[in-house]
């Protein structure tokens, strides 16, 4: 699994003006299955995103999809880490928790 730390690059008003298609890019990527959770960090710096487990370069690949990207309003830095404990309902996606 990993942890995406997005930190902003660019003045709020601009991350915001491209906010509405970062978060229909999060849409897609929610519907594919890609992502467990989401959101901004506080204080307003940047976001946060889990995303299920997948080849980093792939993961790689997707982030650099995100508008924020594209318009170079954000910069990222993802942790890797092995779920070796979940909550309930996060078990179904690591076959490694142990107990």
């Amino acid at each position: 699994m990993y942890v995406v730390l997005l930190e902003y690059t660019a003045p709020l008003d601009e991350v915001d003006y491209a906010l509405p298609d970062h978060v229909e890019w999060l849409k897609k990527q929610y519907e594919a299955g890609h992502f467990l959770a989401s959101g901004r960090q506080v204080p307003r710096v940047g976001g946060v995103i889990i995303a299920r487990p997948m080849a980093r370069g792939k993961l790689d690949a997707l982030l650099a999809t995100d508008p924020f990207a594209i318009g170079k309003l954000a910069k990222y830095q993802v942790v890797e880490f092995q779920a070796t404990r979940t909550a309930p309902e996060l078990a179904r996606i690591n076959e490694a928790v142990m107990g």
